[in-house]
């Protein structure tokens, strides 16, 4: 073999490994090598005082007034679930309202604090209701709400989407547990009735888009097992209890818009409640509680916000003067910011 034509061939195929090493690396930017122009702050003594001073200064008049704001709104909350049964069925709860022959009428008196300024918002209340459960929202048909064409589409709705073989309008178990406990109020100073409206109580959007005009309740309640109220000849868009009920809660504990008292009641007013205490809470150890209140303009009645506002605001107030004392007592003095690395090589070369 030629000792010169082995050393060539040796040579050449070095250079074509090189070639494609070279061809495999990425193409320089500066972007994957990080080297684009960054804000690059020196926290400075007087700049980390600087901000937690402006936080707090910033955040603590709003936590007074949201705090504020919550604390006119006028709440009455009543619990009514283990009142309202017989002292004879105590022991029985689940048997009292499972038996429709009992009459399930119950009378609660309510005492009006503060003046509450129309309009009085009505909500029930329940506790330890999982609405988020995974297999009760998902049993629900959004097509067959929308349209009457879509009747039949009951696939996701088990197990209550069918009925002797018919489908059922609305289907699911969200619609098929639909509260229904009644309420009714009456002042006692003149023993007038106040009127609960039970219109626009529930999204715009909800009614507009995701209930049709043309769908009508069918076979709805109509099976062995009855799970709560039933609904109108009506069709969904204007059935707005159960567009309310329909849209599930988070949490176990929530409130749900009931409706609206469109008159004032002044402090001191005597309200008689007739309730029908239809709902089966029993089964599960729930509760339920009826609610009035009034609104602000940050909403119901939530201290939370307020609490936090000033929290966070009263929290950072304190570190500006705790960082203030120890700058001035004993002040240490700041590096020269020419020796960092980003000064001394910019352009990462």
């Amino acid at each position: 073999m030629n000792p010169s034509s082995s050393t060539t061939g040796g040579a050449g195929s070095d250079d074509n490994t090189s070639i494609r090493r070279n061809s495999n690396r990425p193409k320089y930017s500066r972007f994957t090598q990080q080297e684009l122009p960054a804000c690059k702050p020196i926290l400075t003594p007087k700049w980390v005082i600087s901000v937690f001073l402006l936080v707090g200064v910033v955040f603590i008049p709003i936590g007074v007034v949201s705090l504020l704001a919550s604390r006119d709104v006028v709440e009455i909350v009543d619990r009514y679930d283990s009142v309202c049964v017989p002292l004879n069925s105590t022991d029985d709860k689940i048997g009292f309202i499972t038996n429709s022959s009992i009459d399930k009428t119950c009378f609660r008196t309510l005492t009006v604090p503060k003046k509450m300024k129309q309009p009085i918002y009505v909500y029930y209340q329940l506790e330890n209701y999982y609405q988020n459960h995974r297999r009760y929202v998902k049993s629900r048909s959004d097509q067959q709400l929308k349209s009457a064409s879509k009747r039949d589409d009951t696939g996701s709705c088990d197990p209550e989407d069918r009925v002797n073989g018919k489908p059922i309008v609305p289907c699911g178990l969200i619609a098929w547990s639909l509260f229904n406990d009644t309420y009714s109020f009456t002042r006692s100073i003149n023993n007038k009735s106040l009127d609960v409206n039970h219109k626009g109580i529930a999204w715009k959007s909800d009614r507009d888009h995701k209930f049709g005009k043309d769908v009508f309740p069918l076979n709805f309640q109509s099976g062995p097992l009855i799970g709560g109220g039933n609904l109108t000849n009506e069709s969904l868009d204007k059935q707005e209890n159960l567009i309310v009920w329909m849209r599930t809660a988070a949490l176990p504990t929530f409130r749900k818009l009931y409706g609206k008292i469109e008159v004032d009641l002044e402090q001191g007013d005597v309200i008689n409640v007739t309730l029908k205490n239809n709902y089966n809470t029993y089964s599960f150890d729930g509760k339920k509680k009826l609610v009035l209140s009034t609104t602000s303009w940050i909403g119901g009645k939530n201290d939370f916000l307020g609490i936090a506002y000033l929290t966070v605001g009263g929290l950072c107030f304190f570190l500006a003067m705790t960082f203030t004392v120890i700058y001035l007592v004993k002040p240490r003095q700041l590096g020269d910011p020419t020796y960092l690395s980003w000064n001394q090589n910019p352009g990462g070369n």
